[in-house]
């Protein structure tokens, strides 16, 4: 996410990039408009599902974490009980949800594994 642009606005930019790629996406979750915080979802359609969340790194570049990379695993009901978790403590969290078979983000940012 750009410090520039609103949450909702570089949603709507993610959901665009997806839609043009063949991709179908969402926002399954909406939170503050102005500066919510993101997680973006990527099921691949075969029960499998990758977590990204944003952070800084050492230069203070943003970065996408892959948070499947870790301990919360690919299977796509452990995502999705660790999106319903992160939901419930943070209202102005969004939650985007990618469905691609070949699994692509549609991030612009760099991922690193979390």
């Amino acid at each position: 996410m750009s410090a520039e642009l609103k949450t909702e606005i570089w949603a709507q930019a993610l959901l665009r990039r997806a839609a043009v790629a063949g991709a179908m996406g969402v926002v399954a979750r909406r939170g503050d408009r102005d500066a919510g915080a993101v997680l973006v979802k990527v099921a691949t359609l075969d029960g499998k599902a990758r977590l990204y969340a944003p952070a800084r790194d050492g230069e203070g570049e943003r970065v996408w974490l892959d948070l499947s990379a870790g301990s919360l695993g690919e299977e796509e009901r452990a995502v999705d009980e660790y999106v319903r978790k992160r939901s419930a403590q943070d209202p102005d969290l969004w939650v985007i949800e990618i469905e691609d078979r070949q699994g692509r983000t549609f991030l612009t940012e760099k991922i690193d594994r979390a």
